[in-house]
């Protein structure tokens, strides 16, 4: 069974209506569309906040060096798949 949250919230009645229109427009008339096109919209929001948490640290690692390669590095797309194919063949 699927449990539902309930949420009230206090928004604009400029923004009720454009959102309303936005719903209509997009997914048509029904029972539901309105609470699952703010569920979407809840969804995305909190899915781009985390999405840039992780860009972040990922920007404060590299910064800390934690990625960092020596000077003098070159990737060789050739070994790469050399030593691919030994942990896939188990020989190395």
């Amino acid at each position: 069974m699927l449990l539902m949250g309930t949420v009230t919230i206090n928004i604009s009645d400029e923004t009720e209506k454009r959102f309303r229109e936005f719903v209509k427009a997009k997914s048509g008339e029904g029972k539901g569309k309105l609470g699952k096109a703010v569920e979407e919209a809840l969804n995305k929001l909190v899915s781009e906040d985390e999405e840039q948490k992780l860009r972040q640290e990922a920007i404060k690692m590299m910064e800390k060096g934690l990625y960092k390669v020596g000077k003098n590095y070159t990737f060789r797309r050739e070994e790469a798949y050399e030593n691919r194919i030994r942990k896939i063949l188990g020989s190395g």
